[in-house]
This record gives structure tokens, C-alpha cells and sequence, in this order.
């Protein structure tokens, strides 16, 4: 809110150079929220793609959480004004590769009711599989 108006008050006071500042620093903060928000939901969804390919079985549970989950990040991601994306594939294989970490150690939770540890875990899946798997949900029809 305070770089709301100091905006505005830079505006009123004609320095434009000032202003174009500010207007970075919110845009700069606006797609870090977006980042923050798709990440949190890429680690719900690749948790379970996690434990479905541990277990070598889904749940309905499961199933409606990978689906709320994409759906999530895909509405995130979209610019609904200005049409378009705010993150590209790249970068949203990027959080998926950084997310993937807290959700192993979360899925290591669960995955047979705590058998293995994140280290373990992650020996007896695939990383790539799982990563690639997500991001073809995240965007159908695109090459990944």
C-alpha cells in the first residue's frame, strides 16, 4: 500500500522517472506473489505424482488433488486482461524443479506411511518422469 502512494504522489508531482520506478518495484513484487502461488501448488500436485508413482497406485483423493492443483497453477498463470502468460514453460518448469524437493519430503511423509526417508524416497522414484508428467498437465498440447 505505501508504494501505492508514493506513486501517487510522485505522479502529482509530475516525475514520471520516479513513478516508472515504483511501477517496476510492484510488478516486480505482483509476479513474485504469482511465483510464490504457482510453487505452492506445484508441490501438492507433484506430491502425489510422487506417491502414485512410489505406491504404483492413485486414489480418487489423489486424482482430485493433481486436478485442483492445475487448475490452480493454470488460472495463476494466466494474464486475464492483458491475455497471455506470466510465466513462460521454461520458467514454469523451473519452479517445478525447485518445488520438487519439499514435495518429496512431504511425500516421504506419506508414502507408505513414513517408511522411507526424503533420500530414500527419491531413489525409488523418477525425478524427470514426475516433473515431465506435471508439466504436460500444467500444458496440454505444448511441447515439453
Amino acid at each position: 500500500m505505501e508504494e501505492l502512494l508514493t506513486l501517487k504522489d510522485l505522479l502529482l508531482k509530475g516525475d514520471i522517472q520516479g513513478a516508472m520506478v515504483i511501477v517496476t518495484e510492484l510488478e516486480e513484487m505482483s509476479r513474485n506473489d504469482i511465483i510464490k502461488t504457482i510453487r505452492s501448488y506445484a508441490v501438492i500436485m507433484l506430491l502425489h505424482l510422487i506417491k502414485q508413482q512410489a505406491e504404483n497406485r492413485t486414489t480418487r483423493s489423489w486424482e482430485v488433488s493433481i486436478r485442483n492443483s492445475v487448475r490452480e497453477i493454470q488460472r495463476e498463470n494466466k494474464r486475464r486482461k492483458a491475455g497471455g502468460y506470466y510465466l513462460t514453460p521454461e520458467e514454469l518448469l523451473e519452479i517445478l524443479a525447485e518445488a520438487y524437493l519439499n514435495a518429496i519430503d512431504e511425500a516421504s511423509l506419506e508414502v507408505e506411511e513414513g517408511r522411507y526417508e526424503p533420500e530414500e524416497l527419491e531413489n525409488l522414484v523418477n525425478r524427470e518422469d514426475i516433473i515431465n508428467h506435471g508439466m504436460t498437465l500444467i500444458l496440454p498440447g505444448e511441447p515439453n
